[in-house]
């Protein structure tokens, strides 16, 4: 630990002022030393030890019996750092905030905790702010995830933060916007609050869905459709597939599922067969006039599931979502493939090898996926009448599919690209998708929407994929979202290029 500097010093002047009433006063009550730490000097920390003196107010009306005089832009009341080292401290923080503004101080001789960086920062005085910058940025901010949200106003200019407004209401936007006029360009989100406050506050402004969000929106609706179809897509070429065929020969490559419909023998899965029972009995019982409540309690499922049956007229889309899930289990399907082709086959004996290797589901859920390999008479004890399990490739995750349509395309990775390639090859809906992405991508990054967004609208609304035709409903509900694509290929005011970031 290194040593302290001190420096020792004493306030000059023969009177002080009472901090409450303003009376000059000269009568000393008493001496005492204060300990004020400051700066580091020579990389070492320095504290002033500072002789004051407490004086005693003369003014009779005056509440206060006696006070402390203070060293002018040095100290301050109940204060144990000076004032210029609060200042630098508070920079610090309203630069790096806690962590790292603690860690570049330590750097420096001077020892802080990342909280008081943080409290520092939360005792500065707001800024007034009188008008609105010329491109405002609103965007949402969350104090505690998915309960309490807030809105930062800031200028998209210069990206400095101009205001924090407690929610993230309509109502609470438009006030500020009309209290502080000046906005002729609002870039924000399509969250259709700020659409009706910003049209409220500052009708004359020109709104601005910016290309991040509508390009973050088109990656969420593109997640949503990948997991939907994940399950065309076992035996894909996957980044973390390892080989699962026996030494010495190559892994040969498993069959596609049909839509994640059938096992890997080409047997309906239950999971469809109950899916579409339930679908069924649950129509039928609506079209007798029964409530969902009364037929969740007749065919004892959740009220929730009830209620996606009610609302899905075509049981194919729910086989899509159900069907597409990734299991716990897959990891370890071509471990379990293998060491079943080498002939063990008991299932207890397979779950302690894979729980050796990270596995911490039951032996069941083992059971249950060797139970179709095994013959139809169950006589596979004796070793008899087994079916060979074939290679099993783990599928893609859906995020690492995700990312390889969202990626440029003059920056593939070679590998990846050439995973792109088989999984459009096996699943034509997520051909259609990369499609439909790159589409949106070239218009929002060359800014073609005046020539090429109605009829790339269209052709979404057209498609198969019902997340596409969402990503198409939501743009045309907001005008502006659709006014920015259309006018970008004209021009982009100044300062749309702080907000608008196209594909990365």
């Amino acid at each position: 630990m290194k040593r302290f500097l001190v420096a020792f010093a004493s306030v000059a002047g023969a009177q002080a002022r009472c901090p409450q009433c303003g009376q000059a006063s000269s009568r000393v009550h008493g001496r005492y030393q204060r300990l004020l730490a400051d700066g580091a000097a020579g990389g070492r920390p320095l504290l002033i030890a500072l002789s004051v003196r407490r004086f005693r107010c003369t003014a009779s009306l005056c509440p206060r019996i006696t006070f402390v005089e203070q060293a002018e832009g040095l100290t301050g009341r109940y204060l144990r750092r000076t004032l210029p080292l609060r200042e630098v401290l508070a920079r610090f923080g309203l630069e790096l905030a806690g962590r790292a503004g603690a860690r570049l101080a330590a750097a420096l001789g001077i020892a802080v905790h990342s909280s008081t960086l943080l409290r520092l920062v939360m005792a500065l005085p707001d800024p007034v702010v009188t008008a609105a910058p010329q491109v405002t940025g609103v965007d949402d901010f969350a104090l505690r995830k998915g309960q309490v949200y807030g809105t930062v106003v800031a200028d998209a200019e210069s990206g400095e933060v101009i205001d924090l407004l407690p929610d993230r209401e309509a109502a609470t936007l438009a006030q500020w916007l009309k209290a502080r006029p000046g906005a002729e360009v609002i870039c924000r989100d399509r969250a259709s609050a700020y659409s009706d406050g910003a049209s409220a506050g500052a009708p004359l402004a020109v709104q601005v869905a910016d290309r991040w969000h509508l390009w973050h929106n088109l990656g969420e609706y593109a997640e949503k459709a990948v997991a939907a179809h994940r399950g065309c897509l076992a035996g894909a070429p996957d980044a973390g597939t390892t080989d699962s065929a026996p030494s010495g020969q190559a892994p040969a490559a498993p069959p596609p599922e049909p839509d994640g419909l059938r096992d890997v023998l080409g047997r309906e899965r239950v999971l469809v067969s109950r899916t579409l029972e339930r679908h069924t009995a649950v129509r039928e019982l609506l079209r007798e006039g029964r409530s969902q409540r009364e037929a969740a309690g007749i065919l004892g499922l959740d009220r929730k599931t009830v209620g996606r049956f009610a609302a899905e007229a075509d049981p194919g889309r729910l086989l899509v979502k159900a069907t597409g899930r990734a299991g716990k289990l897959d990891p370890f399907k071509p471990w379990i493939n293998r060491r079943w082709n080498e002939g063990l086959t008991n299932a207890a004996a397979l779950h302690a090898e894979i729980t050796a290797q990270g596995w911490t589901g039951s032996v069941q859920a083992v059971e249950r996926y060797v139970r179709q390999f095994r013959a139809a008479d169950g006589r596979s004890r004796a070793g008899r009448n087994l079916r060979q399990a074939p290679p099993a490739a783990q599928p893609p995750k859906t995020r690492q599919v995700t990312r390889w349509l969202l990626t440029r395309p003059d920056r593939p990775d070679p590998a990846d690209q050439a995973r792109l390639d088989a999984a459009r090859s096996q699943c034509p809906h997520l051909d259609d998708l990369a499609r439909h992405v790159r589409a949106f991508a070239r218009i929002m990054t060359l800014r073609t929407g005046l020539l090429e967004l109605e009829d790339r609208l269209v052709q979404a609304e057209a498609s198969d994929l019902p997340q596409l035709r969402s990503f198409a409903h939501g743009i045309r509900r907001v005008p502006q979202a659709q006014a920015q694509l259309r006018s970008s290929s004209a021009r982009s005011p100044a300062g749309l290029r702080h907000c608008a970031r196209g594909w990365k």
